[in-house]
């Protein structure tokens, strides 16, 4: 299928060409006329196979010019950088149309968002909580509203969002289009569609909660936090097809403290970002990213679901994520457009204990068993290169025994 055939009209076309797309994805093919047709949608699609112009798509082309200042479409998502990447998604596609799209969030004077959405907008892109504060100064009417777009709902709920979110939605129009599209659907996320939606058609490019094909998994076995980071800084210096590289962290501090370390090894080109970060500093690190200045970035898990990086090469879950929701949108950061990526977790003794029973990483994933590492072993770096290292074994000071290695 071509987007010609999608019945877009010449401005979206014109810009798709321009943009260099060929193809609609399988999520974009399928949900496009059943948001034409005015039914509601439940969109399920990993991360990195075009969500966000699954949705653009049909409510652009469905968008008429008004007078009105107020906003037709209404777009939630859980964060900033989410925020920033959707305006600029609607900016990409509406070259050739008088379309004024604004995105508002919290952590920055609410009076100048206030002031641009009183000079117009037609797609309001928002975080929940500042676009409830935002409605309740005044600063536009709901009433325009025919298209409410919600991604990402499960980290909305996630964040805390959940009162803010029901009582925007009581203040919505109540006859709208609601379009959810996220990589997974949990009960939460069900009750609220029950609750808010009408009789939402499903639709699924992929089942709920899989990985992505093109993803190769791998997971190293280690016995403890110091061999993590051996084995990090290891891998990181002896791949040279780690180009660009995303670090997932659980916690803040342990961000922080990872940054650290590597920034220590590989000056001037390590970043990292969290909620604790200004704004400023988190957008500039993601823009070093993008352009190659940064070979590794280091993120939470809230904070990377805002990223949209083409050709991230790997992906490395340092610490286990804890539930298999997040396991999918990390690695969904790799092997997007049809490009292979590869994830890596690495997983302690006590991490396999806590996550007992839930199942966070697919079966039959690819083990590397890693007792104790030496991160200057050249003979290991290459093994690891290769991904053919089954077992990593005994060290005599600092120099692997060769009997310790067994291949696959």
């Amino acid at each position: 299928m071509t987007f010609q055939e999608l019945n877009l009209n010449t401005p979206l076309l014109r810009a798709i060409e321009e943009l260099g797309f060929k193809e609609p994805t399988t999520i974009q093919h399928r949900v496009f006329p059943i948001v034409m047709s005015g039914r509601d949608v439940c969109g399920i699609a990993q991360t990195g196979t075009g969500k966000t112009f699954a949705y653009l798509l049909p409510c652009l082309r469905q968008w008429k010019f008004d007078k009105n200042k107020d906003p037709q479409i209404l777009i939630l998502v859980p964060t900033r950088e989410l925020v920033v990447q959707v305006v600029e998604a609607v900016t990409k596609l509406t070259p050739y149309m008088s379309v004024n799209a604004v995105g508002v969030f919290g952590g920055v004077n609410i009076n100048t968002q206030q002031i641009a959405l009183e000079s117009g907008a037609d797609v309001l892109v928002a975080t929940p909580g500042r676009l409830f504060d935002l409605i309740m100064n005044g600063a536009f009417k709901t009433k325009m509203i025919k298209k409410l777009v919600i991604d990402e709902m499960d980290e909305m709920l996630n964040l805390g969002f959940r009162k803010q979110i029901t009582n925007i939605l009581e203040l919505l129009p109540a006859k709208r289009q609601n379009l959810l599209f996220s990589a997974t659907i949990t009960d939460d996320v069900e009750k609220l569609m029950n609750d808010y939606f009408s009789a939402p058609i499903r639709v699924e490019a992929a089942p709920t909660g899989t990985p992505l094909e093109n993803i190769i998994q791998h997971a190293y076995d280690v016995p403890n936090f110091n061999t993590k980071v051996n084995l990090l800084e290891l891998l990181l210096s002896s791949n040279e097809a780690m180009t660009k590289v995303l670090i997932f962290a659980a916690t803040k501090a342990l961000a922080d403290q990872l940054f650290e370390q590597l920034n220590e090894k590989f000056p001037e080109t390590v970043g990292v970002i969290h909620s604790n970060k200004e704004q400023n500093h988190r957008f500039n690190t993601v823009k070093q990213f993008k352009a190659g200045v940064y070979k590794y970035l280091i993120a939470t898990d809230v904070m990377a679901r805002g990223i949209d990086v083409a050709e991230v090469t790997h992906v490395i879950n340092f610490d286990t994520p804890d539930v298999p929701e997040n396991y999918i949108h990390r690695i969904g950061r790799t092997g997007r457009a049809d490009k292979k990526g590869i994830a890596m977790t690495f997983v302690t003794e006590k991490e396999k204990v806590l996550q007992k029973g839930k199942k966070i990483l697919p079966q039959g994933i690819h083990r590397v068993l890693c007792y104790l590492m030496h991160p200057n072993h050249s003979q290991l770096c290459l093994l690891f290169q290769e991904l053919k290292v089954k077992q990593v074994g005994k060290l005599s000071r600092g120099v692997l025994l060769p009997e310790a290695c067994h291949f696959s």
